[in-house]
């Protein structure tokens, strides 16, 4: 009894997420996700097509059918495209970009529309009028062999680009594949001033269910964690990009957690992981965290748990001290797990870009079955202001329990010129304990 009302206790101690952050109102939210693309447009863009040499990029979609490049470049009130929508955008050299919506409407405040159907009942007619005006060198489209975000063109657009567009400008049709995925992945100076904000609202909501107010020992299963990390996503107004997963590792003799059957009830001893992301302002995260539910004769985890997690962080060191502008995936993953091996530790990294989508495009750093590098996506070499989710984990042989455990950790961060990696909102450095030691209680 005394050990149920020091859990109602605590339980009344925890701060409600309302009480740490405010998330905005839909109003709110798409104000900001236009002033943030408005940004991206007119000092973003330019860089990067710079970068990349393209000085015209024509993206093509229609509605329900939606290229991932076009989806984070229409108005926040815009749930899809409508009909066929075409965006161009033309670098002029010294002069302003210029942005064009062959269209029936503008798109936003800086696609122009650029298509009078009264004038010109043909839309892909008007396309390639533009394209003979503007007389580009380079023409982008998204068609890309081995990037899928930046493979967004439908065969039959394609088609009909080459079907309209004066033959003598076939050849400057390329591949805007390294503009699409340095689109995607580069995160602007105002993305980065909210993105802490987002991934520590993630962290608090696996708190949250990483609690003894949802998480009762004997009685909630790994299942009903799950679904409630669902319903409490919807209940905060937020979005999640996949699935939220829970599982357990415990003193048993058994298969490691992964292959154990759920749902699993939970029970004191027992070594819970999570696998949680939001997505909010059209940013994503994605987190993987480990909490261990106190026997009652315990206050804290056992020291070995807290040792086999060190591991894990010695491994996220090890991966974040490579990086490097310029490097590729293949280069930065061969290296970590060399040194990984020779510091002692059974290493698998599998680490992915994050920002636009959960799984994004850029700079590849191990899969889960290819840790003798990955190609094309590992091939591809890393810029600055770019984010990541550092997914990784150490196998552990546990003595006590005599077997091995894994230590699956994911943590969110950027890359930049000025700090190198960082981590936009901490990571776990400690196993989340339930219930929250006696220590916590207010007098």
């Amino acid at each position: 009894m005394k050990r149920i009302l020091i859990a109602l206790i605590l339980v009344a101690t925890i701060p409600s997420l309302a009480q740490t952050q405010e998330i905005l109102s839909q109003r709110d939210q798409a104000k900001l996700m236009d002033e943030i693309l408005d940004d991206r447009l007119k000092h973003l863009l330019p860089l990067l097509m710079r970068r990349e040499g393209i000085d015209m990029w024509v993206i093509v979609s229609r509605e329900y059918n939606e290229d991932p490049v076009i989806e984070t470049m229409l108005p926040a009130t815009w749930m899809a495209a409508r009909r066929t929508t075409m965006l161009v955008v033309i670098d002029h050299g010294a002069e302003p970009m210029e942005y064009l919506a062959v269209s029936r409407y503008d798109v936003g405040k800086i696609f122009q529309r650029a298509w009078d159907p009264d004038h010109e009942p043909d839309q892909w007619k008007q396309l390639a009028k533009i394209i003979e005006d503007k007389s580009p060198k380079k023409i982008g489209v998204n068609k890309s062999e081995h990037f899928g975000l930046a493979d967004g063109i439908s065969a039959t657009d394609y088609d009909n680009i080459l079907k309209h567009v004066n033959k003598k400008f076939h050849p400057n049709i390329v591949s805007a594949q390294s503009l699409a995925v340095a689109w995607l992945e580069t995160r602007s100076d105002r993305e980065l001033t909210i993105y802490p904000q987002i991934c520590r609202l993630a962290h608090d909501i696996i708190q949250e269910g990483f609690s003894e107010k949802v998480i009762h020992p004997g009685i909630t299963t790994t299942d009903d964690l799950v679904w409630w990390y669902r319903e409490r996503i919807k209940e905060l107004k937020l979005d999640t990009w996949f699935h939220p997963s829970v599982s357990i590792q415990r003193n048993e003799a058994d298969l490691i957690f992964i292959k154990r059957p759920q749902p699993v009830v939970i029970l004191p001893g027992d070594l819970l992981h999570v696998d949680f992301g939001i997505s909010y302002l059209r940013l994503n995260t994605d987190t993987q965290q480990h909490a261990y539910i106190l026997k009652p004769e315990e206050t804290d985890a056992p020291d070995y748990l807290k040792r086999a997690l060190a591991r894990g962080n010695k491994l996220q060191d090890i991966l974040i001290r490579n990086f490097g502008a310029g490097k590729t995936g293949n280069e930065i993953l061969a290296a970590s797990r060399k040194q990984a091996v020779d510091q002692g530790l059974t290493p698998s990294i599998y680490t992915h870009p994050i920002g636009y989508h959960g799984h994004a495009a850029g700079t590849t750093i191990g899969m889960w079955d290819q840790q003798n590098g990955v190609p094309f996506q590992g091939d591809y070499i890393m810029h600055y202001n770019t984010a990541y989710s550092i997914e990784l984990n150490v196998t552990v042989y546990v003595i006590e329990w005599k077997k091995e455990i894994q230590i699956k950790l994911e943590e969110d961060g950027v890359f930049d010129e000025t700090k190198g990696f960082r981590y936009l909102d901490g990571r776990q450095t400690e196993l989340i304990i339930i219930p929250r030691p006696a220590k916590y209680i207010k007098p």
